[in-house]
């Protein structure tokens, strides 16, 4: 059995590397709560051409501008660093992963109700970027699949737990979890930095990671991703490190 809660977020701890992603407790609170109260359904939004050669090479797929985004794969942030939470270590690298039984495990200690939903969002089969989160350099390390859907998390029931939660009910629990299991690596470390220089130029001139959560929405450790967000820096593994 994999050792407790090594993935979550109350509010995703902000990557070294990002400072602007840091948010005080009370915000977080403050949010959470208004993710409990209002309906958190999946974001709709549009997505533009005007990027260079990526856009060339998959106008041919695109069909056009899309009215609507639609989410269907994920990145799922994770510590590799060693971390106390509670007096437990909450560090879970890639590494960690592909070492457990069949390379699959659950994705528990998820605090926050929009992660939570997205959680309770994704479908079997489903890929996620895993991504090294908290650490000298974060970014996206390799590939993982949904391969069991949204149950609840057992750690919330849990008293000797660093995410136990006394208002959660087994009746009716307030947290989720999915098991994940390792696909592969990336073909080579796809950095934020590399990945936010393209969102920048993006913003600017409408490409697919014009809206990415990495940098809207920086404190959640789980986020959905569309299918031009994915493609466009799963691409990045084949292009030299800048």
């Amino acid at each position: 059995m994999p050792w407790p809660s090594r993935k979550r977020d109350k509010g995703a701890v902000a990557d070294k590397k990002e400072p602007d992603a840091k948010i005080a407790k009370t915000e977080e609170e403050t949010e959470d709560k208004e993710e409990e109260e209002k309906s958190t359904k999946t974001p709709a939004g549009s997505s533009k051409s005007g990027w260079k050669n990526w856009k060339k090479a998959k106008e041919s797929d695109s069909g056009g501008e899309e009215s609507k985004i639609t989410y269907c794969h994920w990145l799922l942030k994770s510590e590799p660093e060693s971390r106390l939470e509670k007096g437990v270590d909450v560090k879970f690298s890639i590494e960690d992963l592909k070492a457990q039984p069949n390379q699959t495990t659950f994705w528990d200690g998820v605090r926050n109700y929009q992660a939570r939903n997205y959680l309770r969002a994704m479908k079997l089969g489903q890929q996620a970027f895993f991504y090294h989160s908290n650490c000298k350099e974060p970014g996206i390390v390799g590939i993982v699949k949904i391969v069991k859907e949204a149950y609840p998390d057992h750690t919330q029931f849990d008293q000797k737990d660093p995410h136990y939660d006394s208002t959660s009910r087994k009746e009716n629990p307030k947290w989720s979890m999915v098991d994940v299991q390792f696909v592969r690596m990336t073909k080579r470390f796809i950095p934020l930095s590399e990945i936010k220089t393209h969102h920048l130029a993006h913003k600017a001139d409408g490409g697919p990671l014009k809206n990415m959560m990495l940098f809207t929405r920086q404190r959640l450790s789980i986020q959905p991703l569309t299918q031009e967000e994915f493609d466009f820096v799963l691409s990045l593994e084949e292009e030299k490190p800048h």
